[in-house]
């Protein structure tokens, strides 16, 4: 479970007070290009005085609306898919998938709404554009273990470059993309998942 929550905080980093209106509306219209994002990612982890924690590699895919395919391979096997209706997470090596629903891990984890046109989801942030994109912070009361998250596009605006996800505890985790592919036709089926035989299944999904 401490592997699936930390999965949570950095999937659950993503996107206004009316201060802030127009640049919420400006990372949302350049999301709203990104039909489908598919790439590899490297992953660096850092703690609060910058030393290096842990180093992690894997693939990414998105569509629109609200599927999600993250996996990594390094240093851990696991796998994070949404088909927008249901969201699996697979631990391979503890033989465990725990089944949730995909619009209830909003709050926790943002990281949906990078492919979410719900208003009501991204009223809940504050986006401030940067020099190098968007910083993303939750409003006050909003309930987040992640304090702020910094989304760059990459200099041909085709796809995300990277992702920096700053948690409560001050640890800081930096996904950068490489090898990406836009806007391209992704299966359906990329984000379906068979539970393998054998496992142990924790269904989420029934839950208030």
């Amino acid at each position: 479970m401490k592997k699936l929550n930390s999965l949570l905080l950095v999937l659950g980093s993503l996107i206004a007070t009316p201060s802030f209106a127009d640049d919420s509306q400006a990372l949302q219209d350049k999301l709203a290009t990104l039909k489908s994002f598919k790439a590899q990612f490297s992953q660096n982890v850092t703690d609060p005085q910058g030393q290096a924690v842990m180093q992690g590699e894997g693939t990414i895919a998105l569509k629109q609306p609200m599927m999600i395919r993250w996996q990594q391979t390094n240093p851990d096997d696991t796998l994070f898919v949404s088909n927008g209706d249901k969201t699996y997470y697979f631990d391979s090596f503890a033989e465990q998938v725990t089944i949730m629903d995909t619009h209830s891990l909003i709050d926790s984890t943002p990281f949906v709404l990078l492919t979410s046109k719900d208003p009501e989801q991204w009223a809940k942030y504050q986006v401030v554009a940067t020099d190098a994109g968007f910083s993303v912070t939750p409003n006050k009361g909003v309930e987040s273990q992640v304090e702020k998250l910094d989304i760059r596009f990459n200099a041909q605006e085709q796809g995300l470059a990277s992702l920096t996800v700053l948690d409560t505890s001050g640890q800081q985790s930096l996904f950068t993309f490489k090898d990406a592919k836009v806007n391209e036709a992704l299966a359906t089926q990329t984000f379906e998942f068979t539970i393998p035989e054998g496992v142990e299944v924790d269904d989420q999904s029934q839950g208030d």
